[in-house]
């Protein structure tokens, strides 16, 4: 699936079952919400605290997927091309950081 294919896919998702976007404020807390139920996930499977019994069975790629969806949401209300933005944001990145991390010790 491409990029803007998914920005249209959550729109009309929310458009025949969600009724309509919630707000911009609204959904850039649901997404902090969402980030931090990765976080938590990530730093009970894979760093040093233990994993809850009710962490075991939650699907990482399920919460990856919440995250998305709310990213994609806010970047439909906010008029933003995702495919285009991370394009730019990609040949931004190659050109700024062309040998910085080759050079990079700690990475060594």
């Amino acid at each position: 699936m491409e990029i803007k294919e998914a920005q249209e896919i959550v729109d009309k998702w929310i458009k025949e079952h969600g009724v309509r976007y919630f707000n911009e404020l609204t959904n850039m807390a649901m997404l902090t919400e969402e980030v931090g139920e990765v976080a938590r996930i990530i730093a009970r499977r894979y760093g040093e605290q233990s994993e809850k019994e009710s962490d075991k069975g939650k699907d990482l790629g399920d919460e990856f997927a919440d995250v998305l969806f709310v990213l994609i949401c806010l970047a439909n209300q906010t008029g933003v091309d995702l495919e285009e933005a991370l394009s730019r944001n990609l040949e931004k990145k190659s050109k700024r950081d062309h040998d910085r991390h080759h050079e990079n010790e700690k990475l060594k």
